[in-house]
């Protein structure tokens, strides 16, 4: 169930030019955060595939094996103090485009993670400056996050009826 893109119809960028630099600016993947992150999971032996548009949302990385889909997101672009940064926006240039901007990153964000959800994954959104400044702790996140699942996923196992129905049979 796709939703709509948001429409930003009566707002505009600061200008044509400006709107191209930072389109540019914001790199969709091989981000420097994501890349740390990923270094820090190869040391942990952790196998990862990366931006796999198949599961929703297009996780940044993604453990199949675990179900778990990692996100890298922009402090910025992700709403990151969310009434700080819009009460910043609202002083700022073009400040109904921002806001609205943002807002809609937010409750995208949202449905993605419920979408998972919904198809058994395990959402884990990480902020950039927390992987900037400690890769290894949000590579600890992310571990914790696969540890869980497994142990979810792991069911007692039960004896076999028929083994103990066999073995009274030629003792009988």
């Amino acid at each position: 169930m796709r939703q709509p893109a948001p429409s930003f119809r009566g707002l505009s960028p600061a200008s044509v030019v400006s709107s191209r630099i930072a389109s540019r600016g914001s790199a969709k993947r091989d981000t420097k955060p994501e890349l740390l992150l990923r270094r820090a999971l190869r040391a942990a032996g952790v196998r990862y595939k990366i931006d796999v548009g198949a599961i929703p949302g297009r996780p940044d990385l993604a453990i199949p094996a675990a179900r778990v889909a990692v996100f890298c997101d922009g402090d910025f672009w992700h709403g990151r103090s969310l009434r700080s940064r819009l009460a910043k926006l609202k002083r700022g240039h073009n400040a109904s485009y921002w806001v609205s901007k943002i807002r809609s990153n937010v409750e995208r964000d949202r449905r993605v993670d419920r979408a998972l959800r919904h198809a058994g994954w395990t959402s884990l959104r990480l902020w950039e400056t927390d992987i900037r400044a400690n890769p290894q702790r949000t590579a600890a996140a992310v571990l914790r996050a696969i540890a869980r699942k497994n142990t979810l996923r792991r069911k007692p196992r039960r004896k076999k009826r028929g083994a103990i129905t066999r073995a009274s049979k030629t003792l009988g």
